[in-house]
C-alpha cells in the first residue's frame, strides 16, 4: 500500500518548528499490547482478574492476547523506526517479573524487557520505561492492594531489580501512570481494576502510590546515576458550567481533587487543604515522612492531555459539591470526550505559572474514532489526523508561550485492549486486524511518519 499524498493538507505544522533535540515518540502499556499472559512465568495481575469478571468489560474481552506484542515485539518496533521516532514509550508487567509471593525475580521476564529494550536501541529508539501502568499482581491485591503499605516496600523491590537490570541501558524513567485511574477509576467508581467503589479506600490507595513514587526516586538514582526521574499524571483544564459564582467555586474544589491532589504534594506543598476538609474523616492515613517522600525532587514531569473537564455547582454531590456536565454542540471524539487543543496550551501554561515543574514532556495525547478498512486495505482516519495536526500546533504556541516541553508521546502505536471498553475504541496510529494480527498503518500514521521525515517543511 502506498504511503498518502498529503497535498489536500495545509502544512500548518513542521518538525523543523521544533528543537532539534525535540523527543517524538509513542506511548503503549504491557497489559494492552503483550498478551501471552499465562507464558514463561507471567502470574494474573488486577486486570486479568477484572476483565474475567462478567460485566466488567464492555465487549467481555480480556488482555489474554491483546496484540501479541510478547512475541510480535520486532516488527512493533520496526515499525516504531520506520515511522521516524527518536523514542519509544513502554510499561514493564510486574506480574512478569514477581509472583507476589516470594522475593525471587521471574529471569524469563526479565531477558524479555532486556531484548525488548536492545531492540529499542538497536533501531535508534530511546527508551522511555514506565514502571507501573496499572497490572499488579494479583496475589498483591488478595494481601490488600495499594491499600496496604506491605504493598510500598513490594513496588520498590520490583523497581530495584528492574532498575539494575536495565539501568545500564536505559535512563528515562516514569515511576507511575496516572495515579488518578489506579486509585480513582479502580477503587472509587469502580470502572478499572480492582473494581471497589469506596472513597476512603481510593484515597488511601491514591496515597500509598504518591509515597512509592516518591521513595522510589531516590532508589532509581541510586541504581542508574544518569537517570531521569518522573512521574506521568492525567490533567485537565476544568471550565466552570456557567459564569455563576456557585459554578466558578466548584470548578476550584474539582481542581483540587482532580490535578492539585497531585501536583500539591508532588511540588512540596502537601493535599489542598480544602479538599482534605470536604473529604474529612476519609482523607487517607498520613504516616512520619510520606509527604516528604511525594515531595521528592523530579527530573521532569510528564503530561497526558486529552480533554477538557466542565463542571458545575452540585451540592448533593459528595465530597465535592461538583458535577461533570457535557454542553451540547462541541466537537468530540468517538469516545465523547471534547477535541479542545486550547486546552493543551492553557493547561501547560498553568503548570509553568504555579509550580515548579522543570522540563515537561506530553506523555500520552491521542483520539478514539470509527475506523474503518476500506477496498485497497486503508484506514483513512482523517480525524485522528487532524486531531494530531492541531495537538502539535497547540504545543508549538505554548513552547512560543514559554512552556518547557522537551517532547511529545502519541497515544499509541498500536490500537489495543482499551481497558474497560476492550476492544471497542481505537487509538493506534496503527490498525490491529486482531483475528490476523495484522499491523496496517493508518493515515494518521502516514501523517506522523512523513511530519517526523520532514516531508511537510
Amino acid at each position: 500500500m502506498k504511503t498518502p499524498i498529503f497535498k489536500d493538507l495545509p502544512m500548518a505544522i513542521r518538525r523543523a518548528d521544533f528543537a532539534d533535540d525535540f523527543v517524538w515518540g509513542v506511548s503503549t502499556s504491557s497489559y494492552q499490547i503483550e498478551g501471552a499472559a499465562t507464558l514463561d512465568g507471567r502470574v494474573p495481575s488486577i486486570w486479568d482478574t477484572f476483565s474475567a469478571t462478567p460485566g466488567k468489560v464492555r465487549d467481555g474481552s480480556t488482555g489474554a492476547v491483546a496484540c501479541d506484542h510478547y512475541h510480535r515485539w520486532e516488527q512493533d518496533l520496526d515499525l516504531a523506526q520506520s515511522m521516524g521516532l527518536t523514542a519509544y514509550r513502554f510499561s514493564i508487567a510486574w506480574p512478569r517479573i514477581f509472583n507476589g509471593r516470594d522475593a525471587t525475580p521471574n529471569a524469563k521476564g526479565l531477558e524479555f524487557y532486556s531484548k525488548l529494550v536492545d531492540g529499542m536501541l538497536a533501531r535508534g529508539l530511546q527508551p522511555w520505561c514506565t514502571l507501573y501502568h496499572w497490572d499488579l499482581p494479583q496475589t498483591l491485591q488478595d494481601q490488600g492492594g495499594w491499600a496496604s503499605r506491605a504493598t510500598i516496600d513490594a513496588f520498590l523491590q520490583y523497581v530495584d531489580v528492574v532498575t539494575r537490570h536495565l539501568g545500564n541501558r536505559v535512563r528515562h524513567w516514569i515511576t507511575h501512570n496516572e495515579p488518578w485511574c489506579t486509585a480513582m477509576h479502580g477503587n472509587w467508581d469502580g470502572m478499572h481494576a480492582p473494581g471497589h467503589r469506596s472513597l476512603p479506600l481510593a484515597l488511601q490507595v491514591c496515597h500509598h502510590v504518591m509515597v512509592s513514587h516518591g521513595r522510589a526516586v531516590a532508589l532509581i538514582r541510586a541504581n542508574v546515576p544518569d537517570a531521569q526521574v518522573g512521574i506521568a499524571l492525567s490533567l485537565h483544564p476544568v471550565h466552570a458550567a456557567s459564569s455563576s459564582a456557585e459554578d466558578q467555586a466548584a470548578v476550584q474544589r474539582h481542581d483540587g481533587l482532580r490535578n492539585r491532589w497531585f501536583l500539591d504534594p508532588l511540588y512540596g506543598r502537601g493535599y489542598p487543604a480544602q479538599v482534605l476538609e470536604l473529604v474529612g474523616d476519609d482523607a487517607p492515613h498520613i504516616e512520619a515522612g510520606d509527604m516528604e517522600a511525594i515531595a521528592a525532587p523530579l527530573d521532569f514531569l510528564g503530561v497526558n492531555y486529552y480533554f477538557p473537564e466542565v463542571v458545575r455547582d452540585a451540592p448533593e454531590q459528595y465530597p465535592l459539591r461538583s458535577a461533570i456536565v457535557h454542553p451540547q454542540g462541541r466537537e468530540r471524539t468517538a469516545f465523547g470526550w471534547e477535541v479542545a487543543p486550547q486546552g493543551m496550551v492553557e493547561l501547560l501554561a498553568r503548570i509553568a505559572r504555579d509550580y515548579p515543574a522543570g522540563p515537561l514532556y506530553i506523555t500520552e495525547n491521542g483520539s478514539t474514532y470509527e475506523d474503518r478498512v476500506e477496498a485497497d486495505g486503508s484506514i483513512n482516519d482523517l480525524q485522528r489526523r487532524d486531531y494530531l495536526i492541531r495537538h502539535l500546533a497547540a504545543m508549538r504556541t505554548a513552547i512560543a508561550s514559554g512552556a518547557n516541553i522537551r517532547g511529545y508521546f502519541a497515544w499509541s502505536l498500536l490500537d489495543n485492549f482499551e481497558w474497560a471498553e476492550g476492544y471497542l475504541r481505537r487509538f493506534g496510529l496503527t490498525y490491529i486486524d486482531y483475528a490476523t494480527q495484522e499491523r496496517t498503518l493508518k493515515h494518521s500514521g502516514h501523517w506522523y511518519s512523513a511530519f517526523l521525515h520532514g516531508a511537510h517543511n
